[in-house]
């Protein structure tokens, strides 16, 4: 069986990469595909490299059902070869990703809004925000996670 590897990708790696990782982790194991599928995130930046997912973050996992663990990391090089499907949460995410790309690599960089329905391309930074912009995501990340599993033949 061919896995299908992807990993999630924000600035710091504590709110929307993680979010976004434990809701396809989420939604993969409800869907009984999990053993199809590894899944990380990571961040462009250093700051918060071994910290665990910003409270607000986990909280609104939490009341949502869905469990989140992670120790936050950086980016690395191999990540462009080892992944299939590298998915940011915006436009400055996908600008260093592509700066800090090799210059010869596998996965497929897109924003991981490319996939929601409702056309809102950009997973908005909720860390200096209200609490409401974590809602959003956690909706955002439900729309996309589902849009990007049909697009790769899941239901």
């Amino acid at each position: 069986m061919t896995t299908t590897k992807v990993l999630f990708v924000c600035l710091g790696n504590i709110c929307r990469s993680t979010m976004a990782e434990a809701v396809f982790k989420h939604a993969i194991e409800k869907r009984g595909i999990s053993a199809e599928f590894e899944v990380d995130s990571a961040g462009t930046a250093s700051y918060h490299v071994g910290s665990n997912p910003d409270s607000r973050s986990a909280e609104t996992c939490r009341k949502n059902g869905v469990p989140m663990k992670h120790k936050a990391r950086q980016v690395n090089e191999e990540d462009f070869t080892y992944y299939d499907h590298i998915l940011c949460m915006d436009e400055e995410n996908l600008r260093d990703l592509k700066d800090m790309a090799p210059k010869k690599y596998t996965a497929t960089l897109k924003m991981f809004g490319h996939y929601d329905p409702k056309g809102d391309r950009i997973i908005k930074d909720p860390y200096y925000g209200p609490q409401g912009g974590f809602d959003r995501n956690f909706s955002q990340c439900s729309r996309c996670t589902d849009a990007f599993l049909e697009s790769l033949g899941y239901e």
